[in-house]
């Protein structure tokens, strides 16, 4: 152990041999529980009840003549076409501030502070409603007297909201402004049409007068909520494309440079940890410097994965800073794939609570063998494949040429299966970076078969394409061409780990190549390893994985049953069994993973950070829809190289 000053010196302390030494995963006295948010919420829930009771004032004509009348008239807006307007505009950005209030962020406290004496002043000029003034300051009192609960800074962002907040607010007002144009109807001229309805909206937001007409003073009203929904949205996203911009953290090459430096000393222990040094994570190091977490920020949700890099005596005081930032911007902390130590130490120094979340698949490679039955079906595929006339290489990164790896770069990204990019906690994002030379790449290759005369209506499978030297047919028929990327048909990537183990990070294969690419080259894989002094390989990881395994044994109970049954469901989507089914082939040793978050009610906010964070859930344009990415900056001792998409 070591006698260096700790990160805190508050850690409980114990005696191995005459000296005093830190327990790394003995509790704190200064445990950090869950922040106390009691008043944000029930500031924002008053500034949500109160808009929507705007919202109503101003939409609906029987609501103010309703047994809520007396509410209403205490709103603003709730009588003449300006009122309504007011109360209708008052009430939708009471409703998008109650969201950042509850989050504690000191903007929306500004510009509820400025709203309420606006909406009060507005009420007694125009209305002389002294009711309305009290109220108005009633609920702008708990504000200001709690003013230092709201101190959260801003999230990252780009201008690119501003665009997203033109189409969400745009849609919202055209809806909107649907309904008010149709609780009218009574007062409606004639029987218009669907179509000439969405045009009275449409010319309304922006200030003119459409199709419709209304007898009365109805007319105006319309007019006035209408024009009052287009000047939010525009004026809404005016502010957001012209605010200063907040881009979300990236590794810088100092942040780079010192997390290899920590894997170098420290690496072994975990196999997630060099996902770590992905370029859209962002990283706080604990005060000594001796270890680091890494995150990234979603949806408000900030998300670490693995244990923490570095000194498992330093992780304290990494984990402390985490939670200060986290608290700094009022996000929510959370933990993806911990291993059993790294849950104990956050549980234990945060205060936050863990839930399996699955298991890590182990190999080790020393004991790995295609020989007895309970391998066999892995057997006879790999033998099956190999008489097919397949070969696997097994190489570093290092080893293979720039031409090599340019096109395993681009075979990888043509083959991803998906739109997304995958992977966050068990993904790296980019392949033949000369700083990760260490990193492993299995490849199967099959020689390119003679160019053959096909049917003219023949479909030519993925990754060939039908031609003939002349014409459409040309009088000779179409042929099979080669693949555009030579022999090469499947690609797994490994990152290392430690110094004597990888852990998978990426599997590609051309979808015309047979069947059991994967299983092809994780075995060669493991037969490779002793060679490249290789002791363990870390394959995917199966969610939920026990409970699938317990659920399909005998005596299982009705409620252990049941969670499997919908883990199987939801496998269609997820592949959740199928991970955990690939990974079993190997006979591995399972090693569980953790959740860590702070209360039951953050888990589906986690849930869905994590997953948009893995690529399952993405609110991206389409891959022919979207900008080419600009090149990815290179770490200080790489050459340019361009960022593939994880599986």
């Amino acid at each position: 152990m070591s006698d260096e000053v700790p990160d805190r010196t508050s850690r409980v302390r114990r005696t191995v041999r005459g000296r005093q030494v830190r327990d790394p995963l003995a509790r704190s006295p200064l445990v950090r529980g869950p922040r106390p948010d009691a008043v944000p919420a029930l500031i924002a829930t008053a500034c949500t009840l109160v808009g929507f009771l705007d919202v109503a004032a101003g939409v609906f004509p029987r609501f103010r003549h309703s047994r809520m009348h007396t509410v209403a008239e205490v709103l603003p807006g709730a009588l003449g076409p300006f009122a309504a307007a007011l109360s209708l505009s008052s009430g939708v950005l009471l409703l998008l501030l109650a969201h950042g209030l509850r989050r504690h962020k000191r903007r929306a406290w500004r510009a509820a502070v400025a709203l309420l004496p606006a909406g009060a002043v507005a009420q007694f000029a125009y209305r002389h409603s002294l009711i309305g003034v009290v109220i108005s300051l009633a609920l702008l009192a708990p504000l200001l007297r709690h003013r230092a609960e709201f101190a959260a800074l801003p999230d990252p962002r780009s201008r690119w909201r501003a665009l997203a907040n033109f189409v969400l607010m745009g849609a919202g007002s055209l809806v909107l402004g649907l309904v008010i144009v149709s609780v009218h109807a009574k007062r409606m001229v004639g029987d218009p049409s669907l179509a000439d309805r969405i045009t009275h909206v449409l010319y309304g937001l922006f200030g003119f007068e459409g199709p419709l007409d209304y007898t009365g003073p109805t007319s105006s009203t319309v007019a006035f909520s209408l024009g009052a929904l287009g000047l939010l949205t525009a004026i809404t996203t005016i502010y957001l494309a012209f605010r200063p911009e907040h881009p979300a953290a990236r590794l810088t090459e100092e942040d780079e440079s010192r997390l290899r430096a920590l894997l170098a000393k420290h690496g072994g222990r975990d196999s997630l940890g060099h996902f770590a040094l992905r370029r859209d994570k962002a990283v706080v190091f604990s005060p000594s410097g001796k270890a680091a977490v890494t995150y990234r920020v979603v949806s408000g949700v900030m998300l670490a994965s693995g244990d923490p890099v570095g000194d498992v005596e330093a992780w304290p005081g990494a984990i402390e800073r985490f939670m200060d930032e986290a608290k700094a911007h009022s996000w929510t902390p959370a933990v993806m794939g911990c291993s059993e130590t790294g849950g104990e130490v956050w549980t234990r120094e945060t205060g936050l609570d863990a839930l399996e979340l699955g298991d890590e698949a182990v190999v080790d490679t020393v004991d790995f063998s295609l020989s007895g039955r309970p391998m066999r079906n892995v057997r006879q595929m790999v033998k099956r494949i190999e008489r097919a006339g397949y070969e696997t290489r097994v190489r570093r990164v290092r080893d293979l040429s720039e031409g090599e790896l340019e096109r395993i770069r681009h075979a990888t990204e043509d083959w991803r299966g998906t739109d997304t990019e995958r992977g966050f906690s068990m993904a790296l994002g980019r392949i033949g970076d000369e700083a990760d030379g260490d990193c492993l790449i299995a490849t199967a290759h099959k020689p390119d078969e003679p160019a053959i005369r096909a049917d003219p209506h023949t479909y030519a499978p993925s990754g060939t394409r039908a031609y003939t030297p002349s014409g459409p047919y040309g009088g000779l028929g179409p042929y099979a061409a080669p693949a555009p990327y030579g022999d090469l048909k499947a690609v797994l990537h490994f990152v290392p780990w430690g110094g004597d183990g990888v852990s998978l990070d990426l599997m590609r294969r051309d979808r015309a190549a047979d069947p059991g690419m994967n299983e092809l080259l994780i075995v060669a894989a493991l037969q490779a390893a002793p060679r490249l002094g290789i002791e363990r390989v870390s394959l995917n990881f199966a969610m939920f994985r026990s409970a699938l395994a317990r659920g399909e044994k005998i005596g299982a109970g009705p409620v252990l049953r049941l969670w499997r049954s919908l883990l199987v469901f939801l496998s269609r989507w997820f592949q959740i069994e199928s991970l955990y089914r690939f990974n079993a082939k190997f006979r591995p040793r399972w090693e569980p993973r953790f959740v860590v978050y702070r209360t039951s009610r953050d888990l589906p906010r986690i849930g869905l950070a994590a997953m948009r964070a893995e690529g399952f859930v993405s609110l991206a344009l389409p891959r022919l829809l979207r900008r080419r990415q600009a090149a990815p900056r290179p770490c200080a001792h790489a050459v340019a190289e361009r960022e593939v998409r994880t599986a």
